[in-house]
Order: C-alpha cells, then sequence, then structure tokens
C-alpha cells in the first residue's frame, strides 16, 4: 500500500520553527516530485513548495520564499518542509504529495496541523 505521512506539526508562538516530514512507503519515491500544499481554515488548498526528484530544482510560494525551505532525503524515501519565522497566517493543515509522472499529484497525505500563535 503506497503511503505518505506527515509529521511534525504543532503549536509554536510567531516567530519560531518547525520541521514536517514526509514519510512515504510501498514504493519508492526517488524519481518523484514532492510537494507541500497547505489548507487554511476556510480557504481552498494551496500550493506551498516543490522539488525535483534530484532536489537540485526547487520552487516556493511568494509568501513563504526565504523563510521555508523543502529538501528530500531519497535514502529515506522522506521529504522535508523547514519552517522558519513562523506567522499566525502560516496557520493551516499542511499536506505532502508526490507527482511522479510530471503532471498531476497522485499521492497524497493525510496532513498535519501548524498552528502559529501571535
Amino acid at each position: 500500500q503506497v503511503q505518505l505521512v506527515e509529521s511534525g506539526g504543532g503549536l509554536v508562538q510567531a516567530g519560531g520553527s518547525l520541521r514536517l516530514s514526509c514519510a512515504a512507503s510501498g514504493r519508492t519515491f526517488s524519481g518523484d516530485t514532492m510537494a507541500w500544499f497547505s489548507r487554511a481554515p476556510g480557504k481552498e488548498r494551496e500550493f506551498v513548495a516543490q522539488i525535483s526528484w534530484s532536489g537540485s530544482i526547487t520552487h516556493y510560494t511568494d509568501s513563504v520564499k526565504g523563510r521555508f525551505t523543502i529538501s528530500r532525503e531519497n535514502a529515506k524515501n522522506t521529504a522535508y518542509l523547514q519552517m522558519n519565522s513562523l506567522k499566525p497566517e502560516d496557520t493551516a493543515v499542511y499536506y505532502c504529495a508526490a507527482m511522479y509522472d510530471g503532471l498531476n499529484y497522485s499521492y497524497w497525505g493525510q496532513g498535519t496541523q501548524v498552528a502559529v500563535s501571535s
């Protein structure tokens, strides 16, 4: 069974940091593009960051540039999202996703809650 499992969420004060992890299982994801999305209360799911299979190419939404860093360890079948200088507006459920065909994100995790207090 192919699974993506996120962890590392929690409650943090503004200015603090969290590191989210996305552990993949069921097959190797070393060839997949991996990404993080977020869904804030009352809002649609939004793209946060993306990393290529090699880790050499990354993309970020403007609101997190300079604060968040996406990375991956293919040997561990795991992707990460380092979140620094957190703001209350970063409060959301964060989801990990994997894309193997270059077109669509086919695999999704269940999400991990991040709450940032002011």
